[in-house]
């Protein structure tokens, strides 16, 4: 738990995660962005409150949640309680100083596994990798979403508890460092940069406000359009996906 920055309670993220949480195609756009390379059965880290769950959910998808906050986990409990392809849920610390022994039963178990806007929250990142990798079957794949480029770095990371923020280069210097086979690359969600830039830097609010959130959501058909005029070249977050040798 020392390696996590976090505040008592997560207010900060939480309000954040149900702000996003009415943001259905945003939520779905990023889902779609994933899916391909998350074949079942699939392992997510970091769920929260189940905004990426519930499409793996919704489309039969053999699932295994977890997340780090107990209250998280009971709430991804009651709302996904009696699905039949929810696989289990597990609270879990990936830089737990114990990960071996608390987590072995889970070890080699999943073909994909997949973590968005979690790494940036850890100070040992490395270790976090190299963790999420024992749960993967040999050949399996692990997707990473994080947030992009140094220069964004605001408010929001802060009261986020964001150690930092990526590029392609830096994450795949992580990747490489977990003897990870690269196999796709790509940024993601450029017009977000200007909001990010907007309410975080210049009016340096603390909390991703809601009713920016709704009217971003509703321009989502547009925005997608964004990133392909730009080849998902350059983006407010990062993927990068890798392949267990």
């Amino acid at each position: 738990m020392e390696n996590i920055k976090t505040n008592p309670g997560d207010p900060v993220g939480l309000e954040t995660l149900e702000a996003l949480a009415s943001a259905d195609r945003f939520n779905e756009w990023m889902y779609d962005t994933i899916k391909t390379f998350c074949p079942g059965p699939v392992f997510e880290i970091g769920s929260g409150i189940g905004n990426i769950s519930s499409f793996f959910v919704r489309d039969g998808q053999t699932i295994f949640l977890s997340d780090l906050r107990p209250e998280y986990c009971d709430l991804l409990s009651k709302k996904f309680k009696g699905q039949p392809h929810l696989l289990g849920l597990e609270q879990m610390d990936l830089v737990d100083p114990l990960f071996d022994q608390k987590y072995m039963h889970l070890f080699e178990q999943f073909q994909s596994v997949y973590a968005l806007n979690v790494v940036e929250h850890i100070e040992d990142d490395a270790l976090a990798m190299q963790n999420a990798v024992k749960l993967l079957k040999k050949g399996g794949q692990i997707t990473i979403l994080v947030p992009a480029f140094a220069f964004l770095f605001n408010a929001f990371d802060t009261e986020l508890g964001h150690y930092r923020r990526y590029n392609k280069k830096t994450l795949s210097a992580l990747f490489q460092k977990t003897n990870l086979q690269i196999t796709h690359k790509q940024y993601f969600n450029l017009p977000a940069i200007l909001g990010w830039f907007w309410y975080g830097t210049v009016l340096k609010k603390k909390i991703i406000p809601e009713g920016p959130v709704r009217t971003y959501d509703k321009l989502v058909p547009i925005f997608k359009w964004a990133d392909r005029l730009v080849w998902n070249q350059v983006g407010n977050t990062v993927i990068l996906v890798g392949k267990k040798n």
